[in-house]
């Protein structure tokens, strides 16, 4: 047997699900990256993108790659509210945050986490975030009041973590929202 192959476009490491083809492209799961591995997708003229959870996914029977209808993965940034606000805006529903202390407002948040994880999913990020953080978080478990923030070159989208599921905000700082009342 083969110690690496590729069969249908996936990437087999020593009988393991290690990755997929995408074009002149190689996404393979971070924990199989070695200097092996990396000759052999140089030698078939492939980059690799070391992406953390792909041998997870392809467990779990999902179709990656090669699939031109698929979102291309969002960089994600999760904002926990600093440590010094008022104990009273922590772990709370948006609804309550927003009728005792307005909406969301990055002024009064900070990153806990800046990076690409191997989903655009907002609940496989919880659960990634909640349970066995990314290397780089600096923060505590994802809960209700946090707000994760997906994001690529055309913009962000801003969800507030809420007591089931996520609520999409503008998470503007007052100035933008000044600004943007005093031009219309």
């Amino acid at each position: 047997m083969p110690g690496i192959s590729l069969k249908n476009g996936l990437i087999s490491y020593y009988g393991n699900p290690a990755g997929y083809t995408e074009k002149e492209k190689a996404v393979v799961d971070r924990i199989f990256q070695n200097d092996e591995l990396s000759e052999w997708l140089k030698s078939r003229s492939l980059t690799p993108q070391w992406t953390d959870g792909v041998m997870e996914r392809l467990l779990a029977g999902e179709r990656l790659g090669g699939i031109e209808t698929a979102a291309p993965l969002k960089n994600v940034r999760i904002w926990q509210l600093k440590p010094d606000v008022d104990i009273h805006m922590k772990f709370i529903p948006y609804e309550e945050m927003v009728r005792k202390f307005g909406e969301p407002s990055p002024e009064v948040y900070r990153i806990a986490y800046d990076g690409q994880l191997d989903t655009n999913d907002l609940e496989a990020i919880y659960a990634r975030c909640n349970v066995n953080h990314p290397p780089g978080y600096n923060g505590h478990s994802l809960s209700m009041s946090d707000v994760v923030e997906l994001y690529d070159a055309q913009g962000s989208e801003f969800h507030y973590c809420d007591r089931f599921g996520f609520q999409k905000i503008s998470f503007e700082s007052p100035e933008q929202t000044q600004t943007m009342g005093m031009s219309m």
